[in-house]
């Protein structure tokens, strides 16, 4: 839904267009200037190694290793707390159990749970999954949002004024609202799309599933999301991978870091986690996803035949040089910023997309997946120069996955939230706990000082 005119937008275009003019003349930074004053534009070198700018004990990432004094690119690896995330799932898979809710276990209280202690926040999670009286009616279907990402921050800052110690920022009353945060974050997405979906998008029916306290996390957006309620176990147990997958990644990330920053100013956590879906929300962070699956719906109308690589490779080579999709030149989920080869989390992913491909009669979409996972580092590598390797990362499958669930695009973002607010929350009381300066970096100034001007004097 478009925003109206504004009449005095239209009163003040004049002065948006000098505006323009002189933000073209004045405001644009030359980038050789980055160079000269050493720089690191983005927080991170020429070789896209970041600037290290904090410590951490929630998770590693890992994308080079030391080779006779040489760092050298490798397989990707990610760590949850010191635990390699593919022995995580490896080892939540093979006893049966949906592995979401003991991955927040372990990254806000830094262990394993036993299974008495992961029973306790299963049944303290389900306890939470409430909203306050007549939330949903005074706040999220009174003012639905057309971005499902703005209605989620929304609701996170209204629940704000229904918590008694909102400004506390004790450990424990922290971790009771990071909790309870987790637990309601699955409800506000859902809801926020039911009524985005009823009163903007022109369903013809709006319902509300509370949710089950015996279900998990990940079949609990299912059963809430669908009229029937249904859903298989092999979608529950991909959906609870996705989740667990996306539930944290190092404090660097645009998102986290934010948690960080705001954080360490001393604000409740109402803000810092409302400032973390901000960034979140970026085509560059969050948003990936959603580029991902628009990108293929591109490939498969101008490819005809999707099993010929051949076809297909000329196909990403138009798009790396502009010539296609979105003319930015940009094959989406294909290389990261910190991995090199690969993304541990897309290489985990990826046996769950087959499975699930096979489940819904998708395999030869799976097959162009695989093609283009395939074919695409290749090109840019011949195309581009590269100081690291690339390779898929996590981005690159999970819309599809989402896709396949029957998941609504305008949820892929708000269901990264949804898995990274357990990752956001661990490292919000790791802030609080070991800093006690708030975060402020440096910025150089490199415009020419000027002498004031009297009012009769200036010329336009």
């Amino acid at each position: 839904m478009k925003g109206k005119a504004d009449p005095v937008l239209d009163r003040i275009s004049p002065l948006i267009t000098a505006y323009k003019e002189l933000c073209d003349a004045h405001c644009t930074i030359e980038p050789a200037l980055y160079i000269e004053h050493k720089v690191n534009r983005g927080l991170r070198d020429l070789q896209g190694k970041g600037v290290l700018t904090g410590l951490t004990e929630i998770s590693e990432i890992v994308s080079k290793k030391n080779v006779n004094g040489e760092e050298v690119p490798c397989k990707g690896e990610l760590y949850y707390r010191g635990y390699d995330v593919k022995k995580l799932v490896a080892g939540f898979i093979a006893d049966g159990r949906f592995g979401f809710e003991e991955t927040v276990y372990l990254l806000l209280f830094a262990k394993l749970p036993t299974e008495k202690q992961l029973e306790e926040l299963k049944a303290l999670l389900a306890s939470y999954r409430t909203l306050p009286g007549s939330f949903v009616r005074d706040i999220i279907m009174k003012a639905p949002s057309n971005d499902m990402m703005n209605s989620l921050a929304r609701s996170v800052l209204t629940l704000y004024s229904y918590d008694a110690d909102p400004d506390n920022t004790d450990i424990a009353n922290v971790l009771r609202q990071c909790l309870q945060l987790i637990a309601r974050f699955p409800l506000l997405s859902v809801y926020g799309y039911r009524s985005y979906a009823y009163y903007l998008k022109g369903d013809t029916s709006f319902f509300i599933h509370e949710p089950k306290p015996e279900l998990s996390t990940a079949e609990n957006i299912l059963y809430m999301l669908r009229i029937d309620g249904q859903y298989t176990p092999l979608e529950a147990r991909v959906l609870d991978a996705a989740l667990v997958l996306h539930a944290e990644h190092g404090g660097g990330n645009n998102s986290t870091f934010t948690t960080h920053v705001v954080s360490s100013s001393g604000t409740d956590t109402y803000s810092a986690i409302a400032a973390a879906l901000g960034s979140l929300k970026g085509p560059k962070h969050g948003g990936a996803n959603i580029k991902v699956s628009a990108m293929f719906d591109d490939i498969k109308q101008h490819v005809a035949d999707w099993e010929d690589r051949e076809e297909l490779s000329a196909y990403l080579t138009k798009i790396l040089h502009k010539e296609a999709f979105d003319q930015t030149g940009l094959i989406y989920g294909v290389g990261h910023a910190v991995y090199s080869i690969s993304d541990p989390r897309a290489e985990v992913f990826k046996g769950f997309v087959k499975s699930l491909s096979e489940e819904k009669g998708l395999e030869k979409e799976y097959r162009l997946y695989a093609a283009v996972e395939d074919l695409a580092p290749q090109l840019i590598a011949a195309e581009r120069k590269i100081y690291k390797g690339v390779g898929v990362n996590v981005d690159f499958y999970s819309g599809f996955v989402y896709e396949m669930l029957g998941l609504p695009k305008e949820l892929f973002t708000p269901l990264f939230a949804v898995a990274r607010i357990a990752g956001w929350s661990a490292h919000r009381i790791e802030e609080l706990l070991n800093a006690g300066k708030i975060i402020r970096p440096a910025y150089l100034n490199v415009k020419e000082r000027q002498e004031y001007l009297p009012m009769a004097e200036r010329k336009e």
